[in-house]
């Protein structure tokens, strides 16, 4: 076997050591190669299509294993931060960028000297929860009519089982004028990232691969497999692993969905739901899920697109959409919650100001897309409640135009009613409480939407208190 190239060496000299196949007959009718997986994969060149927080981190994971890697994106922005070697996701560093050797462009053209070309862009649902396949559309289309013959195209967007061969297939073929498993090759792996989370990185997550034929999983698991340290996991067909990955995030959606279900359920009863999962979590089979909004790319997403599809078969998913409906009462749930809390300190509701901490959908990361701490701020904006926020990670101009409302760039508690803390940044869980509560005004309230502080302290420090 070859050792893998540095990214100090040109590009010819990279073809040169690249077994090129110019008789696709060789590959027949199950796409068999002669050279061996490992070898063609060790040598490839990788071209990522969508630098976002799943594509920049495979790019330069690629590239610190000695691939020859370019970063496509059609943003020239976020490609000219790039090449300033800025990160642009918050996963990563600046360092991590600039040293990595990806070549970070806007020209479609350079996809043409890719053996692998990875597509990881965007694949959000539109607002009647149907996927939209848009941008995987036009990535292909912009692949296909670029690429070399011979090349292996994978996707690793999130989509619905099938949707590689019914929608990114075409794509290719009719903007290449050549045909899937005879002038080039199809892959599927979907992406696991979690943004945030350094204890799971790409590296360390076991990753699902699969091909259109055994020669194509093999090199495409090989390519995988040079740089997830936790290996990889053969998929049987390229639908398993679609729906591997769709599956993961509705299992989750439901367990959030019955602790949320509770949670709404004791708070009429009275019953501290916290306290109730804590007992139960005695048991040796109890799984620990907690209550809260479900935001975020993923798991409010991916069950929408195993409904839809499971649908068009004649199938009606009742406890999946069930599942997805109560987590969506929860943005309601958390209003409701601030306002009985308001009530409670005896405010007049359309004379209260609450101050919104975190507005992204996640502890430790920036991204305030698809956080349903938006919707929160829409319900209790019906009751004229003034609203206003703070984050330290999301930028301040981002979330004026995404939530409408003022934005803090300095923390000050002063003259507001209550607090909502919506993503519980380790800034606001460390916050001094005591300190807090004398800035705000006369019986403040605090809503604690995850849980992330001690109930005690909170009420000795002098607030009225609540949590989901």
């Amino acid at each position: 076997m070859n050792p893998p190239l540095s990214n100090t060496e040109s590009r010819s000299e990279n073809r040169s050591n690249v077994p090129v196949v110019t008789d696709y007959s060789q590959r027949g009718q199950e796409g068999t190669l002669e050279e061996p997986a490992i070898e063609r994969a060790r040598e490839a060149t990788i071209c990522v299509v969508g630098l976002g927080y799943v594509g920049l981190p495979l790019a330069v994971r690629f590239a610190e294993a000695n691939f020859d890697v370019v970063g496509f994106d059609v943003d020239e922005s976020k490609v000219e931060t790039l090449q300033n070697g800025v990160d642009t996701t918050g996963d990563l560093t600046d360092d991590a960028v600039a040293e990595s050797g990806v070549s970070y462009t806007t020209e479609a053209s350079q996809i043409a000297d890719a053996d692998y070309v990875i597509i990881a862009v965007p694949t959000p649902v539109d607002c009647d929860n149907r996927p939209d396949f848009d941008f995987v559309e036009a990535a292909a289309s912009t692949v296909g009519s670029k690429m070399t013959a011979g090349a292996t195209v994978i996707l690793e967007s999130t989509v619905y089982p099938g949707a590689t061969r019914e929608v990114m297939i075409p794509a290719l073929e009719e903007a290449s004028g050549m045909t899937a498993g005879e002038d080039f090759f199809v892959g599927y792996s979907p992406e696991r990232a979690t943004p945030g989370d350094e204890e799971h990185g790409l590296a360390d997550v076991v990753k699902v691969v699969s091909g259109q034929t055994e020669q194509v999983l093999e090199d495409v698991a090989t390519l995988y497999e040079s740089v997830v340290d936790a290996g990889v996991h053969r998929a049987p067909t390229i639908e398993v692993a679609e729906a591997s990955k769709v599956v993961e995030n509705t299992q989750r959606d439901l367990n959030i969905a019955f602790v949320n279900e509770l949670s709404m359920a004791f708070e009429r009863l009275d019953v501290d739901t916290r306290e109730v999962l804590e007992a139960a979590g005695t048991k040796w089979n109890f799984h620990d899920y907690r209550p809260g909004l479900v935001g975020g790319h993923c798991i409010p997403v991916d069950p929408y697109f195993l409904a839809y599809q499971s649908e068009q078969a004649g199938f009606t998913p009742e406890l999946i959409q069930t599942g997805r409906a109560v987590n969506e009462q929860v943005p309601q749930h958390v209003a409701d919650l601030t306002i009985k809390a308001l009530n409670e300190c005896q405010k007049t509701l359309c004379e209260s100001r609450v101050l919104v901490l975190g507005l992204s959908y996640k502890a430790g990361v920036g991204d305030i897309r698809s956080s349903k701490i938006a919707n929160v701020v829409e319900k209790l904006k019906e009751y004229d409640i003034g609203i206003e926020g703070y984050d330290p990670f999301a930028d301040a101009d981002a979330i004026h135009d995404e939530f409408g409302i003022d934005v803090q760039t300095e923390l000050d508690f002063t003259d507001f009613d209550a607090v909502l803390l919506g993503t519980p940044h380790e800034e606001f869980v460390e916050m001094d409480l005591e300190h807090a509560a004398a800035e705000l005004n006369e019986k403040p309230a605090l809503v604690d939407v995850t849980a992330a502080l001690d109930e005690n302290a909170v009420v000795d420090a002098g607030f009225v208190y609540r949590r989901v």
